[in-house]
């Protein structure tokens, strides 16, 4: 039995070495795609084109090596997203020899001139859900390269973006590399969502663009996504909502964040928040970064961004009309009573946990200190692919904790307190 020999074409002839050169002269069977069985055309050897159906060329090979030899053309390199792994997998190692060469994505950043030890790279060959993935992905990634089908192309994915809100990004198309048509420019996503681009093409993505056509106005219950974030350090969306809905914020409010993480619910906040102010404090730079990155994202001219320890660092900020504590750990009991010291009349506090001690802690000391609390439960399920269909997947529930001081019943900023909670006035 002939092993299978598999070459990797890199971007074209011109990255063969004289040894793969040999072995496709010395091939009884080319196999590879169309494209690049079209640069062995006057060579001798039967050509079998690669199609849909890998099986089938699978299949072939295992009839055909016994007698004949075989080479396998692939692009890029064999085992970077390739053919190479299909192979060894249905022969096995044994009956395969591998021949590396430049994978598209080394020669895409080289084109660039950018390193590419950072990049997460993600593949949409022939997949009709990917944008779960990549969502989850952006979240996290700043760089990311994205390997491209004709039917995922560049101007669709592009598009699909700007519908998730993911438009913090430069794309950079790289068409037809290696060939003589080769070209790649950076884009903003409105511009590439509108073009055609040449196949084969490879997509890299690159966060801190300054888009201005696209529109970056807040609303209400953003995607996660939206947001630049510690990856699971961020109030989910839903949760959000409900936390501002307790909240119950006007236009004059002055609201404290505290642990305020990316800065996510000072940002939606800032829809109810017209005349007020709104201090966002959180203790870890890099947070306070990616808070500063989203008040510029979204222009919110009200945030403040204080860089504190909790409960240290309040002293000095204006009385809060409204509190909202997201984060607070061991903590938790000390950021209470300091904040609530310097609440003013009709204040609300808003507290979100996971854990069920701080659940304990903020609804016990709130009490202590003359609030009524209210407490919910918030636990979403999301939409997770499957082979075939999709299916719920659990988030972690989160307890939201709301306190309002029984002392203040009475009328005053739009609501009534009852020793039910909270009412609005009619």
């Amino acid at each position: 039995m002939n092993p299978i020999n598999i070459i990797g074409m890199g971007m074209g002839p011109r990255d063969l070495t004289g040894s793969h050169l040999r072995l496709i002269e010395q091939a009884d069977i080319l196999v590879g795609g169309k494209r690049l069985l079209d640069y062995f055309k006057d060579t001798a050897a039967q050509k079998k084109p690669i199609g849909r159906k890998i099986d089938d060329i699978v299949d072939f090979i295992k009839k055909k090596m016994k007698t004949k030899k075989i080479v396998v053309l692939a692009s890029g390199d064999p085992l970077f997203y390739g053919i190479g792994g299909t192979l060894v997998g249905a022969l096995g190692s044994n009956n395969v020899c591998i021949h590396p060469n430049i994978s598209t994505v080394a020669a895409a950043f080289a084109r660039i001139k950018e390193p590419w030890s950072d990049v997460r790279v993600i593949s949409l060959h022939g997949k009709k859900k990917y944008m779960r993935q990549l969502c989850k992905t952006l979240e996290k990634e700043d760089k990311i390269a994205v390997l491209t089908d004709p039917e995922n192309n560049p101007a669709h994915l592009a598009q699909r973006m700007i519908e998730e809100e993911l438009v913090d990004f430069q794309i950079c198309v790289l068409e037809a590399m290696g060939s003589p048509s080769e070209r790649f420019n950076w884009y903003s996503l409105n511009q590439a969502a509108a073009m055609e681009f040449a196949d084969p093409n490879i997509v890299i993505l690159k966060r801190g663009a300054q888009d201005s056509d696209i529109n970056m106005n807040i609303h209400f219950g953003m995607p996660d996504s939206c947001f630049a974030h510690q990856e699971g350090l961020i109030t989910k969306s839903e949760v959000r909502a409900v936390s501002l809905s307790k909240l119950k914020l006007l236009a004059d409010h002055t609201l404290w964040d505290l642990g305020a993480g990316s800065g996510s619910i000072s940002i939606e906040a800032a829809i109810f928040v017209k005349k007020g102010d709104i201090f966002a404090v959180e203790k870890r730079p890099e947070r306070i970064e990616q808070i500063i990155r989203n008040k510029q994202r979204f222009k919110v001219k009200n945030l403040k961004v204080i860089q504190s320890d909790l409960a240290e660092g309040l002293a000095n900020l204006p009385a809060p009309d409204r509190i909202f504590i997201g984060g607070g750990g061991k903590n938790l009991e000390n950021i209470i009573i300091a904040a609530s010291g310097r609440l003013k009349a009709h204040g609300i506090i808003v507290i979100n946990t996971v854990l069920i001690a701080n659940l304990q802690i903020a609804k016990e000391t709130l009490q202590q200190l003359g609030f009524h609390t209210d407490i919910v439960q918030v636990h979403i399920s999301r939409a997770a692919d499957m082979p075939w269909d999709e299916r719920l997947e659990a988030q972690n529930p989160v307890w939201i904790i709301t306190g309002i001081r029984k002392a203040e019943c009475g009328i005053g900023n739009g609501f009534r307190v009852t020793s039910c909670g909270v009412q609005h006035e009619v």
